[in-house]
């Protein structure tokens, strides 16, 4: 098979995978040292950095045969799609010669499992290793690491990678043993406990090699089953604290050509993973935790994002004095973010916060407004209804984010 057909089939079998970023990659440049390749550039599209950088990564996978028949995948075993297969020179070559024509910074790899969890792995950690060590590419590699390969393959392959993720696939066990028998929940969270030691090890000792420097990463389906909304950000929450994750992605589930009964027929609203989103940076960033979020067990509101939504449900809370509130509490208000929450407490230690200030850091005042008190406002009463308040504040069907 010709190379640029394989290249077709390999690069759309891999858009499913969302856990594709490159942030905090170590900065490292080919300027003024050996090698080839960078972190610190800006590329075509696909990722971006903390610094709102955005960088571009060939994303494929090695293969998309699989001995797992996994029925939410499209290229699960039985599925009758188009198969092709990469050597490992031939991942090294499209990420050279994509690299030298300005089209990537980096390379997003990942497999189906074929032959063996090992043979695979070892197929994975063969690219990294060639790239970085015949070619002295400087520039951003994620993995993605198979779960029961030999743990000594996994530390090999966070040798070279600067990134690491091992996919939960769904958000309980019940449901991987019914959609994924194949796979263990079990062995999935021994390869993450794995990674997460090796870096604690490496960043307790300053003389050992870096190890997967940028962090690991999952992912997780959404409406591929009927769990809800309040169990996946729990399950999220306890893989961020158990395994020290960097990021949890979140992948609406898409009905796949010939898929088996046992799926939903349609994909839930996209909206649905972008509420998942803003409730995970709340979690991430916010300090949130994941039941705070619900009233009761459940879905996320898609009418409204869920800053707003807990803001509603948790009228006691305010309005909140901008001149005296620390700036967590400040950062719950809806429309006021983390870097504006520290800015307002700055400006308190030289004067009193004024509506206008809320202004000029551009706050969207509508939805500040009931939330807020500060020297020269104060909310009325016609303002505190919640039900009032969620109908105005509901953005229009337009400004919604597609369904």
């Amino acid at each position: 098979m010709q190379l640029l057909k394989k290249l077709e089939i390999l690069a759309d079998a891999a858009k499913y995978d969302a856990s594709c970023a490159s942030s905090e990659a170590p900065r490292r440049s080919s300027r003024g040292a050996e090698g080839l390749g960078a972190t610190t550039g800006s590329g075509i599209c696909h990722s971006f950095t903390p610094d709102g950088r955005c960088v571009s990564l060939l994303k494929i996978l090695l293969t998309n045969f699989c001995l797992y028949d996994c029925q939410y995948c499209v290229n699960r075993r039985t599925s009758n799609v188009p198969r092709a297969r990469f050597t490992p020179e031939e991942v090294v070559g499209l990420t050279l010669d994509f690299y030298r024509r300005n089209y990537i910074d980096g390379l997003f790899l990942s497999s189906g499992v074929i032959q063996s969890s090992d043979y695979t792995m070892e197929q994975l950690v063969r690219v990294a290793q060639s790239l970085r060590e015949d070619h002295l590419f400087r520039g951003y590699i994620h993995l993605k690491t198979i779960p029961d390969a030999d743990p000594g393959l996994i530390a090999q392959a966070g040798r070279y990678a600067d990134r690491l993720s091992v996919n939960i696939e769904l958000p309980t066990e019940i449901s991987l043993e019914r959609l994924a028998p194949e796979k263990s929940a079990h062995t999935i969270r021994l390869a993450m406990g794995s990674i997460r030691l090796a870096r604690d090890e490496a960043d307790g000792d300053t003389k050992a090699p870096p190890f997967s420097p940028a962090g690991q990463s999952t992912q997780m389906i959404v409406g591929a089953d009927d769990t809800s909304d309040s169990t996946i950000l729990q399950t999220a929450e306890a893989l961020y604290g158990s395994y020290r994750l960097k990021r949890v992605y979140y992948s609406a589930f898409s009905p796949i050509p010939d898929g088996p009964g046992t799926l939903p027929a349609k994909a839930p609203p996209l909206l649905r993973e972008h509420r998942l989103y803003q409730a995970d940076f709340l979690l991430r960033g916010y300090g949130f935790r994941a039941d705070e979020l619900f009233a009761n067990p459940g879905n996320l509101a898609l009418d409204i994002d869920p800053k707003l939504a807990w803001a509603l449900a948790h009228r006691d809370s305010f309005p909140v004095d901008l001149n005296r509130a620390n700036a967590r509490l400040i950062a719950r208000v809806p429309g006021i973010g983390l870097r504006n929450a520290k800015r307002l407490v700055a400006l308190r230690r030289s004067r009193r916060v004024r509506y206008q200030d809320l202004v000029q850091l551009r706050c969207p005042m509508d939805k500040i407004r009931p939330f807020v008190v500060t020297a020269d406002y104060r909310p009325s009463q016609a303002e505190a209804s919640s039900e009032r308040l969620r109908h105005a504040l509901r953005p229009p069907p337009a400004q919604l984010p597609l369904l």
